[in-house]
């Protein structure tokens, strides 16, 4: 296998894993891909595959497989359709990674599944530690697998304690753009479309994290994951919006001395950062020219306004099951908000109803999860009609 560090790629198709292809397209020396995996888009899957020749593809959706397979008939690719065959092949010996970039709830059992076979994990899924950070970060510590975060975010909190393990985080400040609706009240958000709502001043993203990050309940989840990934108590976070997305997060530490890591809003560079830890590999990507900021601002978020944020911080705090019931809650509400069910303030309303109604778990188990995740799922459709 060489020093070629053997990737699987989970969500291969979307925005994660597509900018990550680029990432390993850039780097031949030092990445492979060894497994490629979607949830329907068969077509870009067949592009990947042609192009990246994996080991081993996988498509979640079972109808897509006799397509997918005929396709590549001609090519030495083994193809698999089911969402338990993506849990399988991630524990294949020839992985060194998993880069787990499918979206929300989904992407949970996979990730689980490949730290149980001691794979390092390359985590752009917030959700798999929103939902069971406990369980995630005990099971990672007991196999000794490192969690690397992609994440803008958190990548930045990340770099800023390179070198700084052994002192104790005072704070963070995770930096949120505000998304397209900053400075809005509620009695001008009551109209706004899901078009507007998918128009990110700063970032290219999927259509759900774009939801989110109008509403700010991105980052209301990565309150939550940071909390996991670096140990920290609900009290040591805070969330400060800067709109121009050019310090991604800050680290302060007991003396009250304070890192950032900055630069231009591009996932290339926080995923790439993940691939290769502890190596910074070059890059072509823009560079951060100060001239063309010559003030970056900062201000409170409005959590009267979007309510997303203090209910993550609520769950936060409460623990147990309730981040996993905010989270489903949370998918429902902006797959309905999407398919103009509910218009975008209701979002909220569908969140902190479900969260009201499930019952609390404070120590849950795995099967507690899944159980807790389907139930607020019926509660929250129940809310979207």
């Amino acid at each position: 296998m060489g020093n070629k560090k053997h990737i699987a790629i989970l969500g291969s198709t979307g925005s994660i894993g597509t900018q990550a292809l680029e990432v390993v397209k850039s780097h031949p020396e030092s990445f492979a891909v060894e497994v490629l995996t979607a949830n329907g888009n068969a077509d870009l899957l067949i592009q990947q595959a042609i192009e990246y020749k994996p080991n081993c593809m996988v498509i979640a959706d079972e109808s897509k497989y006799e397509k997918v397979k005929s396709a590549l008939g001609k090519f030495d690719i083994k193809v698999f359709a089911g969402n338990k065959s993506i849990e399988q092949v991630v524990q294949m010996e020839s992985i060194d990674m998993v880069l787990a970039g499918i979206v929300g709830y989904a992407g949970l059992a996979s990730v689980i599944s490949a730290i149980k076979a001691k794979k390092n994990i390359a985590l752009a899924n917030k959700e798999t530690l929103v939902v069971a950070g406990e369980l995630v970060t005990a099971l990672a510590k007991e196999n000794g697998v490192n969690i690397y975060p992609v994440d803008s975010e958190h990548s930045a909190i990340f770099q800023c304690m390179a070198g700084e393990w052994e002192n104790p985080i005072e704070k963070i400040y995770l930096t949120a753009s505000g998304g397209p609706f900053r400075g809005m009240k509620k009695s001008e958000l009551e109209k706004v479309t899901k078009a507007q709502a998918l128009k990110h001043p700063n970032w290219e993203m999927g259509n759900k994290i774009t939801i989110d990050s109008a509403t700010l309940m991105n980052k209301g989840l990565e309150v939550i994951e940071a909390k996991w990934l670096f140990h920290l108590k609900p009290e040591q976070i805070e969330v400060i919006i800067h709109p121009q997305s050019i310090i991604h997060s800050i680290v302060q530490f007991k003396d009250g001395s304070m890192k950032a890591q900055m630069g231009l809003p591009d996932m290339k560079l926080p995923i790439q950062y993940a691939l290769s830890y502890p190596n910074r590999l070059p890059s072509n990507f823009e560079r951060f020219n100060f001239m063309h900021y010559p003030s970056l601002t900062f201000e409170k978020p409005d959590t009267k306004t979007f309510r997303c944020l203090p209910l993550a911080f609520e769950a936060m705090k409460k623990g147990g099951n309730a981040p996993c019931i905010l989270n489903a809650a949370n998918e429902v509400a902006v797959n309905a908000f999407l398919t103009d069910k509910i218009s975008f303030l209701k979002i909220s309303d569908v969140i902190e109803n479900t969260l009201s109604k499930i019952s609390f778990i404070s120590k849950p188990s795995y099967d507690d999860y899944v159980r807790s995740d389907k139930e607020a799922r019926t509660v929250a459709l129940s809310h979207c009609k």
